[in-house]
């Protein structure tokens, strides 16, 4: 029996009556056919960030506990202005080492574009944290009558099927890095590799 490996679903959005609420209900409400993960879900609004980044703040070191016993990131993301939300952005630069080595989900929701554009920007921001971002996701174009309060969602075949596709690579990464981590743990390889130069390549 595999051991369940630690999947934390992070909030993009802090605002007043933010639909990722309901996003969110969905997606957990779906994880618990993927028993081989257990969930635990971050919502920024849960902790009192200090605005300074004083690194030594009490809520820095308990987010960064959360976030270090993560095995994998599922991200729901709504899109503002092409871009994804100041909140997320500050929860993830507020640390690296655990997101390094990590894969990364989404989860994205807006209008036309289901918020693919704020999936693609994060993209650059997490392969700059050293973290794998999975290829597919899920989006939801102009979500704001397909969930019910409760998480229901209207007409769900093509996001459980894409909900399906995702996990299924997501776990692919997770156990695949789990093991890279415990073989080698990723904080401890040289920032600066030394390499010399072949002969052949000093003459060019």
């Amino acid at each position: 029996m595999q051991t369940p490996t630690r999947l934390a679903v992070i909030y993009g959005s802090t605002r007043e009556g933010r639909i990722c609420d309901r996003v969110v209900k969905w997606l957990t409400q779906e994880l618990v056919r993927f028993p081989q993960f257990d969930i635990d879900i971050i919502d920024p609004l849960d902790f009192a960030l200090p605005v300074n980044r004083d690194m030594t703040h009490p809520e820095i070191d308990r987010l960064a506990g959360r976030l270090g016993m993560a095995d994998a990131f599922i991200i729901v993301t709504p899109e503002y202005n092409h871009s994804f939300t100041a909140s997320l952005k500050s929860i993830i630069d507020f640390f690296l080492e655990p997101w390094q080595g990590k894969p990364v989900a989404f989860v994205s929701y807006g209008g036309i574009s289901g918020g693919l554009r704020a999936v693609e920007q994060l993209r650059l921001v997490f392969a700059e944290l050293h973290a794998v971002t999975i290829r597919d996701s899920v989006s939801f174009a102009a979500p704001w009558n397909r969930f019910d309060p409760d998480g229901r969602l209207d007409n769900p075949a093509d996001a459980l099927r894409l909900l399906d596709r995702m996990m299924a690579r997501l776990e692919w990464w997770t156990r695949a890095l789990v093991t890279a981590r415990s073989d080698r743990p990723y904080a401890g390889i040289e920032r600066r590799a030394s390499f010399r130069p072949a002969k052949d390549a000093l003459s060019l």
